[in-house]
């Protein structure tokens, strides 16, 4: 465990979202049917955790008594969020949404989910360093699951330090990391 506490978290969870095994194939012909009949079903590129497993990770412990929490979330698991960031010991804020531009048919039923969720949550009484102006943003997109540096430029602007970043691809500067795709800075146990 780590002797820093954080003011700020940041989490991207690895949701267990069935990738491709699920879509919907177009009730037309076409080019989407024929794209929708090549794709190959796979799983998604890294291990997923359950919401009991994201729940017992000593999140509380590691953040201020007074401390902002940023989760990433979609719309199927948004419920299991609220539930996530309360059992850390936050109380769900804000909702902030990623409005993405449409790439064709992919994941989901119905509608074809273009917007990813951050569900902005307190604990004590934080001091912003500034007010954002939106709930919503348009980022451009990345790779799978990748998700825009804009977002953490936001978070410098509103949130203070120190920086703790779960879930995290990537270093970056000014923030202390923990996941399996870059160097880790704190010890926990997932």
């Amino acid at each position: 465990m780590t002797l820093v506490k954080y003011r700020t978290i940041v989490a991207d969870p690895p949701w267990d979202i069935p990738f491709g095994s699920n879509r919907t194939p177009p009730k037309r012909g076409g080019w989407a049917a024929e794209k929708w009949a090549r794709a190959e079903v796979r799983d998604l590129p890294y291990p997923t955790m359950t919401t009991d497993e994201m729940c017992a990770l000593p999140v509380s412990e590691m953040a201020e008594d007074a401390a902002h929490l940023y989760v990433w979330t979609v719309n199927r698991f948004l419920e299991d969020t609220y539930s996530i960031v309360r059992t850390w010991g936050f109380r769900p804020a804000q909702l902030l949404t990623w409005c993405k531009a449409p790439m064709g048919l992919g994941l989901g039923g119905t509608f074809t989910p273009t917007t990813e969720h951050v569900l902005f949550a307190r604990r004590g009484v934080v001091p912003t360093i500034e007010r954002a102006d939106s709930t919503w943003w348009q980022w451009k997109r990345g790779a799978h699951s990748a998700k825009p540096e804009a977002f953490l430029d936001l978070v410098e602007q509103v949130s203070p330090g120190p920086y703790l970043e779960l879930f995290a691809r990537r270093q970056r500067l000014g923030w202390d990391t923990w996941g399996n795709e870059c160097r880790c800075d704190v010890e926990m146990t997932a």
